[in-house]
């Protein structure tokens, strides 16, 4: 008998959680599940049989679903949730990271407890070697303090090194900053980290696909990266060996068309050959300081933006099509980046791409640096 009660406006839930825990059942999979089945319910109401005609599953998967015990999971694990104030982000909900949601392999959930956002405007992955220098140290810090006037949100994975003093320094200068963990909430690691943590959930807070109980596996680290570097506009390599965790989260944001920067360090340097390598293959654009990262994301200050431009005149907006009056409307509040207009429209990131390069060449659209759109006229 359990000791609490799953409310009514919770069974949704418990069927998204159930859906998260099944064995064998990875986010690509879950996703084909989800739209195969017409939603989630129904991929523990469906026959043996038609879940078998499903791509990917087959005789194996499908018996593994018909005899999950994925539900006794998720009503323990949502009694954690509620006893430590821990949401499920599913990835159909308007709260998951819309960044993320755009990423093939992104997963179907993930568990947060934090008090921000994670759809801020403007968000900034910094990551690093765990053994970094006083070089490094120093460039983290001024790179953090200077980004302070921009309002950008710090994402980084609360290992040592880099990541600390970057969730550390936006912390002092009251940035919102998320820690992307490889292992559950129940415990923080490395333990050391776990008054960085709750000082972390005040303005910002802890996000893992991991369940509560699941420990920090060697092979959660690199799955993890592509967390981070999915909730990102862009990521910065503070120092990385030649090889790394860095370089893998810089190589998983350039396979998701995120923007790549970074820090030199001189010839020979053990901690800065993957930096220099980063820039030598245009993998990276080389930053020498905040300046280099706002001019090419086009990041102004927040009290010194201009307000959005005015909206353009009905008997000019009459002539567009649907779709491309779909896509102004959303620029006209502010600039946006192709995959949040793909992920606000429902229409495909190709064809969007057409429609901007039409409206681009119309007068109506101007491409900015970052991989971002806005309004031509004001």
């Amino acid at each position: 008998m359990k000791d609490f009660e799953i409310e009514e406006n919770e069974q949704e839930l418990i069927y998204k959680l159930a859906l998260h825990l099944l064995p064998g059942i990875g986010p690509v999979l879950a996703r084909t599940l989800v739209s195969y089945c017409g939603g989630i319910e129904s991929i523990f109401t469906m026959r043996k049989g038609l879940l078998e005609r499903i791509p990917g599953i087959g005789k194996e998967r499908a018996s593994a679903i018909i005899h999950h015990r994925s539900f006794e999971k998720a009503e323990n694990e949502l009694a954690f949730m509620k006893k430590e104030q821990i949401k499920f982000l599913f990835y159909l909900d308007k709260k998951y990271p819309l960044r993320l949601k755009n990423c093939d392999d992104a997963p179907v959930g993930l568990f947060y407890k934090g008090n921000i956002s994670l759809n801020e405007p403007k968000t900034l992955a910094i990551v690093g070697t765990r053994h970094m220098t006083s070089y490094g140290k120093e460039m983290t810090t001024a790179i953090v303090r200077d980004l302070q006037p921009y309002k950008v949100t710090i994402i980084s994975g609360l290992a040592y090194g880099i990541d600390s003093v970057a969730h550390k320094e936006a912390i002092k200068n009251n940035l919102p900053t998320v820690g992307v963990m490889a292992h559950g909430l129940q415990v923080i690691y490395p333990a050391e980290h776990r008054p960085l943590a709750e000082k972390m959930q005040l303005n910002g807070g802890l996000l893992t696909e991991y369940t509560s109980k699941a420990k920090a596996e060697i092979d959660n680290f690199p799955a993890r990266n592509r967390i981070v570097a999915g909730m990102s506009d862009a990521v910065l390599v503070i120092e990385s060996a030649k090889r790394g965790g860095a370089l893998i989260t810089a190589d998983l944001a350039n396979g998701y068309n995120r923007d790549v920067f970074a820090i030199p360090g001189r010839c020979g340097d053990y901690y800065s050959q993957g930096c220099n390598e980063l820039i030598r293959q245009n993998k990276a654009a080389l930053v020498q300081s905040v300046k280099d990262i706002t001019e090419l994301m086009n990041w102004t200050i927040e009290d010194q933006q201009q307000p959005p431009s005015r909206f353009i005149q009905a008997e000019l907006f009459s002539t567009l099509s649907e779709q491309e009056q779909t896509l102004l409307t959303l620029m006209k509040p502010e600039k946006q980046s192709l995959d949040n207009m793909a992920i606000s429209s429902g229409i495909p990131i190709q064809q969007i791409s057409s429609l901007l390069l039409k409206l681009e060449f119309d007068g109506f659209v101007k491409a900015l640096p970052g991989k971002m759109f806005a309004l031509s006229f004001t």
